[in-house]
């Protein structure tokens, strides 16, 4: 691996940033599946799930390494196709999204920083990629 450390420099951002969104999303999540869940089930277990991807990448973030490298890759992935399919799915499915989630109308609650994160952490991962031993 190069140099950087996954938590280093801009690293120490991207971890900060996804650990607030691991403690928002599971805290709302939870909160709302317990007490209201038949309100919006998909919408909850969508955050919910969203809560797990943001937790995976806080500590791959933090762990590093090349396997904690292409995980937090897988993560940051799979967060991107999260908040671009749920994000269009609550436009088109209103009945499904009448909270506001983590990523439904593309993190529009939260600033739409659920939109911009998956891009910065795919950056920053590529930015520290480990290197390929020539073979």
């Amino acid at each position: 691996m190069r140099d950087v450390s996954l938590s280093s420099g801009p690293g120490r951002l991207l971890v900060f940033a996804y650990g607030v969104f691991a403690v928002a999303a599971t805290g709302r999540s939870v909160l709302q599946l317990a007490t209201d869940a038949g309100r919006a089930p998909v919408a909850y277990s969508l955050s919910l799930l969203a809560a797990v991807i943001y937790l995976v990448a806080t500590t791959c973030l933090l762990l590093g390494g090349r396997r904690g490298w292409l995980v937090a890759v897988v993560a940051c992935t799979l967060e991107l196709v999260g908040v671009l399919g749920v994000g269009a799915l609550s436009y088109v499915a209103t009945d499904l999204f009448p909270d506001k989630t983590v990523w439904s109308h593309f993190g529009q609650g939260y600033g739409y920083l659920p939109l911009v994160l998956p891009f910065a952490g795919l950056a920053w991962l590529r930015a520290t990629r480990p290197e390929v031993a020539p073979g």
